[in-house]
């Protein structure tokens, strides 16, 4: 059995969990979330937890048992807590700034990059060199701070570029120089 499917999700107070045909919906706090689930698993909503259990023991079952028991976690996480990632900018002269509903990226082009703040996130620049994404989607937030950060990802040499707050950049030693 899953180590991770088999454990059930705890519905913190002021959150819903509905199941209705092959659709699972999480309504809280900060908003409302639904995902679809394959007939490999069943879900159930009992005593303030949520239990996602296999159909049978396949291969296919047994991989989307901890898949969507982790996919409900995070909706109930989202909804309740929501997610934020922390980006971080070095070079001299890099900065970021936001202007209505666009994150302008002044980093070292000839021209500055304009990356159109979705709808469901939220971005805010907290200082010139510090960018802040949040949402109640996981998934959502990862991919516009991965998008955000492939504009400019950090060099070995310097450390130039945009990267995650807690990444690590491993340093390269350069040129020896003239004897």
């Amino acid at each position: 059995m899953s180590r991770i499917g088999k454990l059930p999700v705890a519905i913190p107070q002021g959150v819903t969990v509905e199941v209705k045909g092959s659709t699972v919906s999480v309504k809280g706090p900060k908003g409302v979330l639904t995902q679809d689930y394959q007939p490999e698993v069943k879900i159930a909503v009992a005593d303030e937890m949520v239990v996602v259990e296999r159909v049978n023991d396949s291969k296919r079952a047994k991989s989307m048992h901890g898949l969507y028991r982790n996919l409900v976690n995070n909706m109930v996480i989202g909804v309740s807590a929501g997610f934020s990632k922390v980006l971080v900018i070095n070079g001299v002269g890099y900065r970021a700034e936001v202007q209505d509903k666009i994150l302008v990226l002044n980093l070292g082009f000839s021209n500055p990059v304009e990356y159109p703040i979705p709808d469901d996130l939220s971005i805010t620049c907290d200082g010139p060199t510090k960018i802040t994404i949040e949402g109640i989607d996981k998934q959502r937030v990862g991919q516009s701070s991965a998008e955000i950060r492939s504009v400019r990802p950090p060099e070995p040499y310097k450390g130039k570029g945009v990267r995650y707050e807690n990444e690590h950049v491993r340093r390269k030693v350069g040129k020896a120089g003239v004897k």
